[in-house]
């Protein structure tokens, strides 16, 4: 245990409750597109009644029968109406797959996308990669990556490293450092990333 090696990667003291990303990606259910959040911590796969509406209709007639049973989430108990089969669609440019699933419908569920649970992942093999660059993989063919889909903050950082990578730019083709060069790209991202992190911004 002593000669145990820490990991160099770390966020900034204090910020470790920065750094998470959600699992959240797009699908196609019902000839509709949707979100569904890919959750190892949900102990079923299900959706709640409020979200219902979006997707079908007409659901009454194809509703299973559930046991009398109580789920709890996170801050409440949530109650099931019964089950619903349906077939959801992963795209893919190299090629799209359509898994069927069974939700549980939830009565009093406030969530506004599917929840795929630790019950469907373990099915279809569905696993999430959380290295830096984010993806997850439905069976046996690893070489087919999912890529989640940008977070609203994400695109926001990208947009204002941009605008801060063109400002620099500009100040860097008019000013020169002491040895007589410009700024280039391997000397400017560190140091904008840097800025970005450090600097305050809605």
């Amino acid at each position: 245990m002593q000669d145990a090696k820490i990991q160099k990667t770390k966020p900034s003291r204090g910020k470790g409750y920065t750094a998470g990303s959600s699992c959240i990606t797009n699908i196609v259910i019902n000839n509709k597109e949707a979100k569904i959040h890919l959750d190892s911590g949900a102990f079923c796969t299900f959706f709640g009644k409020d979200y219902l509406g979006m997707i079908y209709t007409n659901w009454q007639e194809t509703l299973m029968p559930i046991e009398d049973i109580i789920f709890s989430s996170a801050s409440q108990k949530i109650h099931p109406l019964g089950i619903l089969e349906a077939e959801m669609i992963f795209p893919h440019p190299a090629g799209s797959i359509r898994l069927k699933v069974e939700f549980v419908l939830m009565n009093n569920c406030t969530s506004k996308h599917f929840i795929l649970g630790i019950d469907y992942l373990n099915i279809y093999g569905i696993d999430i990669n959380n290295h830096k660059n984010r993806y997850f993989t439905i069976g046996e063919n690893k070489r087919q990556k999912f890529v989640f889909p940008l977070e609203k903050g994400e695109k926001r950082m990208i947009q204002t490293l941009e605008d801060m990578i063109r400002r620099f730019c500009a100040y860097g083709l008019e000013f020169k450092d002491s040895d007589g060069f410009t700024h280039d790209w391997c000397t400017l991202i560190p140091e904008l990333e840097l800025a970005y992190r450090t600097s305050i911004h809605t």
